[in-house]
């Protein structure tokens, strides 16, 4: 199956549900996002830090430096209370937005 672009508006929402199963560093969290995805979705570098940054920023993430399982310096991300705040209101956020447009695309 072909690659899709992840929708915008999503990476962030992606990233605190993958996060949501317990710590993971940056390249895990791409992996996990494809894996479950069944190879749809796939978060390229350059949006996947710059957005882990953001996170940082704005609290719903935290970051810790670690040895990965192949002996390598990482940072692993954790989901922190406000990110499970975030991401109930992103899951709400989402679904309205899936609704919506299935009523445009699926009308009565």
């Amino acid at each position: 199956m072909a690659r899709t672009e992840i929708p915008p508006g999503t990476l962030h929402l992606l990233i605190l549900k993958t996060l949501q199963s317990g710590p993971q560093h940056g390249y895990g969290i791409a992996q996990r996002i494809a894996q479950l995805s069944s190879e749809v979705l796939q978060v390229e570098e350059g949006s996947l830090y710059p957005a882990l940054q953001r996170m940082l920023l704005k609290g719903w993430i935290a970051g810790e430096w670690r040895v990965s399982k192949n002996n390598r310096r990482a940072r692993y991300y954790r989901l922190t209370t406000a990110g499970k705040k975030q991401l109930s209101l992103e899951l709400e956020e989402f679904e309205r937005t899936v609704t919506a447009i299935r009523q445009v695309i699926e009308p009565a």
